[in-house]
């Protein structure tokens, strides 16, 4: 099995965590998540709110290990996971916020860019840390069939429109891995990406 470096601190934290969560619901896989983002928080109310669609775990590895293109919303969640796609398996990454200038129909910059990207790959596995309206747009192009994501990690953070966004993900049948409630953000996000592209580089032969 394919080994990615680890320091011996985030073992030590990983080791701590794992003490503290004790007994819970997840798949090994799942908990790999869960535990990466408890990491990137310190936060344990997460183990409460990591939602995972069935397959979504499957889904995501196969995508990743296919070097196939991420899509995320800012440059918050870019900064968070360069460094470990450019580690894998060096996937496109696109940034909406990046490509959405200038905004079209009263649109925010962020949903304009995602709607750009998904023009070019919508099949890409699209990362929302940040903007719940670039949530709802991708939620839109999966209802009229023009949008069909390997897996969505819904996770924006906020109030407004943040847990309607999240609700809408979840009446769709994509894979997709959310964060319930107000809580979320690019961290969270960046975490979530993270450590499927360490799954994904670990099943390999």
């Amino acid at each position: 099995m394919a080994q990615l470096w680890q320091s011996p601190i985030l073992e030590e934290s990983f080791a701590l965590i794992d003490r503290e969560v004790g007994a819970h619901p997840f798949t090994p896989a799942e908990y790999a998540v869960v535990r990466r983002v408890i990491h990137s928080t310190a936060d344990f109310e997460f183990k409460e709110l990591v939602r995972f669609s069935e397959g979504a775990i499957a889904a995501a590895t196969h995508h990743l290990s296919k070097g196939d293109p991420i899509i995320v919303d800012v440059t918050m969640v870019r900064q968070g996971v360069a460094g470990m796609v450019e580690r894998t398996f060096q996937n496109p990454l696109l940034t909406a916020v990046t490509v959405g200038e200038p905004p079209e129909d009263g649109r925010t910059r962020t949903e304009t860019g995602l709607l750009r990207c998904l023009e070019k790959h919508p099949n890409a596995l699209v990362v929302i840390g940040n903007a719940p309206t670039a949530l709802m747009a991708l939620c839109d192009r999966i209802a009229s069939d023009q949008a069909h994501p390997a897996l969505v990690i819904g996770a924006p953070v906020g109030f407004v429109a943040v847990e309607a966004s999240k609700q809408r993900l979840a009446q769709t049948s994509v894979p997709q891995i959310r964060v319930e409630g107000r809580k979320g953000g690019s961290p969270v996000a960046a975490a979530i990406l993270n450590a499927l592209l360490v799954l994904a580089w670990e099943q390999q032969p």
